[in-house]
C-alpha cells in the first residue's frame, strides 16, 4: 500500500467529510482506503500498490467539489509553526462573511431609508407592482454573492453529483428568496449560512489551538554540553543528540526526557500527569518533556529524541485518536447520510402539495418551503458530535489521563464493572524483602544471592524487591545459566552446575517439594500478608523470602466513589496467594477477589465478569495484563509516564499513579456523553418545532436562519465547555499500608 496525505481546504465538519468519500470511494477502492482529521484539514488515502491514481488525478476530483487538495506539508516544526499564506489564505472565511454582513446592513440601510420603516422592510411582503430600486438590489445581490462564495461551488457539485448537502439546501433557499422577490432575506440566508459556517470552523480551530497548547509545553531550545570539548551550547531541541548532558536551570521547562546524573529538585509534573504536587527527584530519576523544573539547578542525560519523548507521544496520540471515532459519532454520520435528502423532499412536498392538491397560494407555500430548507441546515448537528469528542479527549490528556479514541473516550460511561491488578494498581508496586527464611544448612547471604541470580532476569516487582535488598546489603550474586521463564509461577536456571528454581507458593507445591514443616511456616507468613519467593534446588528447599508491599493511600476512597457513581462490581485479580489477596481485598473495599491467578486465568475471569455484566475494564500495568486488556476490551494502564509498552498497549493510560483518576475519567465520559445528547436532542429539536411552525405559516426566513445560526452556536459552546474539565479529587482516606503481592 501507498500513501498520499493531503491538505484540504474548506474541510471542516462531517459534511465535506461525507462529500469526499461520495466522490474519491469508488477511485481509491472503498471509503476504508481514505482517513480524515478535520481538526487539521487533512486527508489521508491509502492505494493498493496496482492503482495507477496520482496526486493530480485526486486534486481534480477535489476541486470539483468547490474544495482543494493541497500535498501535506506539516508546517508545524520544533513546536512553532510557520506558514507563508497570506491575509486572505488565513482569514477568506472571515473576510468573506464581514463583507456579505456589511453589504446587507448597507442594503437594508438604503432599502429602509427609500421605504421610510423598518418595520415594511423587514415584515411586509410586496402584494406586487412595487419595484425595490436598483441600488439596494445591487447591495443584496453583493451580500449574496459574498455570503454564498464558498458555498455555492459546493451546491454545484452536489446537484451535479445528485446528492444534496446543506450547501445545496442553502442555495435552493437563496434563489427561492430571489425569485418571489424576498431580496433581504435572501441575502439574509447567504450572510447568516456564512456566519453560521465561519463559526463551525472558529470552534474547529479551538479545539485545534487546544491540542497545540500542549505543543508548547515543550521549550524549543535545550542547553546542553558539547560531547567533545564539554562547552555549554543552545540548540533547538532536535538538534540534541541521544546520550547528551543537559543543563536545566530553576523554574524552567524541561525540554527532553532523560535520567538526572547531577543534583536534586523538585518538578512540576502536572502539564503531564495531572498531579497536583511536584514531585522530588535525585540523582538516577527519571525526568520528562514539558514538565517543569523547581527551585534546584539539575543536569540530565537525554534518553530520548524530542520526537520520542514522552510528551511527543502524547500529543500523537490526541491527534491519531480523532480517527478513532465514537459510536456517537458514527451515528451522526449515518444519520446525516439520509437527514439531507430527507428533508429536500420534505421542503418540496410543503411547497407544492398545498397549491396543488388545495389550490392554495404558490408564493406562500413557496416561502414556506424555503423556511424549511432553511431550518433543515444540518450544521449544529454536524458539528456538536466532533467538538464534543475532540474537547474530551484534549481536557483528558491536559488532566494527565490519555485516552486513544473516541470509541473508548465514551466506554468509560457504560461501564458496569472494573478489575483491578493488585501489585502496582491497587499497592504502591514497590514491595520488599521483609523476611528471610534460610533452611537447610544455607546463610541468608547465600539465599538471596542465589535468588538474585534468578531474579536478575525478571521484570515482575518482586524480582526489584529482591535485586534491592542485594544491592543495599552489598551482595555479588553467582551468574545463572540457562535461564527459563513460567509464566504466573517463577523461573529455573543453572547455577554452579546445579539446577536451581525459584517461584511461589503454587510452583513449589506443583514440584512436590513443601515438608509439613515449611507449610507451617508459609501459612504463617502469609497471614501476616507476606507474599512469598520459595527457592529450591535439585535436593532439597533453600529458604523462602517474605515480601511485602504497601497499599495506595486513595485506594478505598476511590473504590467508594466508584460505588456511588453505580458500578455494579469491583473485583481484583492477583496471581498471589488466598490469604494476602483477601487481606488487600478486606482493606480496599472490592466486591470480590480471586487469587493465585495466571494470566490466562485473568483472561477466564474477565470473560465472566463480561458474561454477568456486560461491559467491564481491567486496570493495570498494560503490559502484564495485555490479554486481559483485550479480553476486556477496555483497558487502563496505570502510571504510564515514561512507559511506552503501556502507552502503546492500553485503551487509556494515567499517566500518574492515581487511582482517584479512574472515578474522573468515567464522570468526564458521562459529561462528554451527555453533553453529545443535549446537542443532538437541541438541534434536532429545534428543527421539530421549526417545521410545525412553517406547516402551520408561522415561520419565516428571518427567524429560521437566526434559530439555525443560534442553535450552532449553543451546540459548539456547550462541547467546548469540556475544555474546561478539570480533575478535582476529593480526600483520600488514609490507609495503612498491608504486605501483599500481585
Amino acid at each position: 500500500m501507498k500513501a498520499l496525505v493531503f491538505h484540504i481546504e474548506g474541510m471542516d465538519c462531517i459534511n465535506e467529510v461525507l462529500v469526499l468519500k461520495q466522490v474519491l470511494g469508488s477511485l481509491v477502492g472503498g471509503e476504508l482506503n481514505l482517513a480524515f482529521d478535520a481538526l487539521k484539514g487533512k486527508m489521508t488515502v491509502s492505494l493498493p500498490d496496482e492503482n495507477t491514481l496520482t496526486v493530480e488525478d485526486i486534486q481534480k476530483v477535489v476541486a470539483k467539489t468547490g474544495m482543494r487538495a493541497v500535498p501535506w506539508a506539516d508546517p508545524c516544526v520544533g513546536g512553532t509553526c510557520k506558514t507563508e499564506e497570506g491575509l486572505w489564505q488565513r482569514r477568506q472565511r472571515l473576510l468573506l462573511c464581514l463583507t456579505s454582513g456589511l453589504l446587507m446592513a448597507a442594503g437594508f440601510v438604503l432599502h429602509s431609508f427609500r421605504e421610510g420603516s423598518l418595520s415594511r422592510v423587514m415584515f411586509e411582503k410586496d402584494s406586487g407592482g412595487h419595484i425595490l430600486p436598483v441600488e439596494v438590489i445591487i447591495l443584496y445581490v453583493g451580500a449574496i454573492v459574498t455570503g454564498g462564495w464558498l458555498i455555492f461551488p459546493k451546491a454545484f457539485d452536489a446537484a451535479r453529483r445528485l446528492r444534496p448537502d446543506m450547501n445545496f439546501l442553502m442555495t435552493i433557499a437563496v434563489i427561492g428568496a430571489m425569485w418571489i422577490g424576498e431580496w433581504l432575506e435572501a441575502s439574509a440566508v447567504a450572510f447568516l449560512f456564512s456566519l453560521a459556517l465561519f463559526l463551525e470552523s472558529w470552534s474547529v480551530g479551538q479545539a485545534r489551538q487546544a491540542i497545540s497548547r500542549l505543543m508548547d509545553l515543550s521549550p524549543l531550545t535545550a542547553r546542553f554540553f558539547s560531547p567533545g570539548d564539554g562547552v555549554l551550547q543552545e540548540r533547538p531541541v532536535e538538534d540534541v543528540p541521544v546520550g547528551a548532558t543537559v543543563l536545566v536551570r530553576p523554574g524552567e521547562k524541561i525540554p527532553l526526557d532523560g535520567r538526572i546524573t547531577k543534583g536534586e529538585t523538585s518538578i512540576n509534573q502536572a502539564p503531564i500527569t495531572g498531579e497536583s504536587t511536584p514531585v522530588f527527584k535525585k540523582h538516577d530519576d527519571e525526568v520528562f518533556a514539558g514538565t517543569i523544573n523547581g527551585d534546584g539547578a539539575i543536569e540530565f542525560r537525554s534518553t530520548k529524541a524530542a520526537s520520542d519523548t514522552t510528551l511527543a507521544r502524547i500529543i500523537h496520540m490526541v491527534e491519531e485518536a480523532q480517527s478513532r471515532r465514537a459510536p456517537t459519532e458514527q451515528w451522526v454520520e449515518k444519520f446525516a447520510r439520509i437527514y439531507t435528502p430527507a428533508m429536500m423532499a420534505l421542503a418540496i412536498s410543503i411547497a407544492l402539495a398545498p397549491p396543488l392538491i388545495f389550490g392554495a397560494g404558490w408564493e406562500k407555500w413557496l416561502y414556506e418551503g424555503l423556511v424549511i430548507l432553511v431550518i433543515a441546515c444540518p450544521c449544529a448537528l454536524a458539528i456538536s458530535t466532533p467538538v464534543s469528542i475532540v474537547a474530551g479527549l484534549t481536557s483528558a490528556a491536559r488532566n494527565g489521563v490519555l485516552i486513544k479514541g473516541g470509541a473508548y473516550l465514551e466506554a468509560p460511561a457504560h461501564l458496569k464493572g472494573i478489575a483491578f491488578d493488585k501489585t502496582g494498581t491497587l499497592t504502591r508496586g514497590e514491595p520488599s524483602v521483609e523476611r528471610i527464611v534460610s533452611l537447610n544448612g544455607h546463610t541468608e547471604a547465600e539465599l538471596l544471592g542465589y535468588a538474585a541470580a534468578l531474579e536478575a532476569h525478571s521484570t515482575h516487582p518482586l524480582a526489584h524487591a529482591v535485586l534491592h535488598r542485594v544491592e543495599v546489603q552489598g551482595i555479588s550474586p553467582p551468574s545463572a545459566e540457562n535461564f527459563t521463564s513460567f509464566p504466573g509461577l517463577g523461573a529455573q536456571a543453572t547455577i554452579e552446575n546445579r539446577s536451581y528454581w525459584i517461584g511461589s507458593h503454587r510452583m513449589l507445591e506443583q514440584a512436590q517439594e513443601e515438608s509439613p514443616q515449611l507449610h507451617g511456616i508459609a501459612t504463617e507468613m502469609e497471614n501476616a500478608g507476606h507474599s512469598l519467593i520459595f527457592l529450591w534446588c535439585e535436593d532439597h528447599v533453600c529458604g523462602l523470602l517474605g515480601v511485602g508491599d504497601k497499599l495506595r493511600p486513595e485506594a478505598r476512597e476511590s473504590l467508594r466513589r466508584l460505588k456511588e457513581l453505580g458500578l455494579k462490581k469491583t473485583v481484583m485479580l492477583t496471581g498471589d496467594n488466598e490469604q494476602t489477596a483477601r487481606s488487600v481485598a478486606e482493606s480496599v473495599g472490592v466486591d470480590e477477589y480471586q487469587a493465585g491467578l495466571l494470566p490466562e486465568d485473568k483472561v477466564r475471569s474477565i470473560s465472566r465478569l463480561k458474561d454477568e455484566l456486560g461491559q467491564v475494564a481491567i486496570v493495570g500495568d498494560g503490559v502484564n495484563d495485555a490479554p486481559a486488556m483485550a479480553e476486556a476490551g477496555l483497558g487502563i494502564a496505570m502510571g504510564a509516564i515514561g512507559s511506552d509498552a503501556a502507552i502503546e498497549t492500553a485503551d487509556i493510560a494515567l499517566m500518574s499513579d492515581d487511582l482517584a483518576k479512574i472515578p474522573w475519567l468515567i464522570e468526564h465520559s458521562r459529561k462528554v456523553l451527555r453533553i453529545i445528547q443535549q446537542n443532538i436532542i437541541f438541534a434536532l429539536g429545534l428543527k421539530a418545532l421549526f417545521i410545525l411552525l412553517a406547516l402551520s405559516g408561522k415561520a419565516n426566513l428571518w427567524s429560521a436562519i437566526a434559530a439555525d445560526m443560534g442553535a450552532s452556536l449553543l451546540v459548539i459552546f456547550n462541547a467546548l465547555r469540556l475544555l474546561h474539565s478539570k480533575h478535582d479529587p476529593k480526600g483520600p482516606v488514609e490507609n495503612q499500608g498491608l504486605s501483599s503481592r500481585g
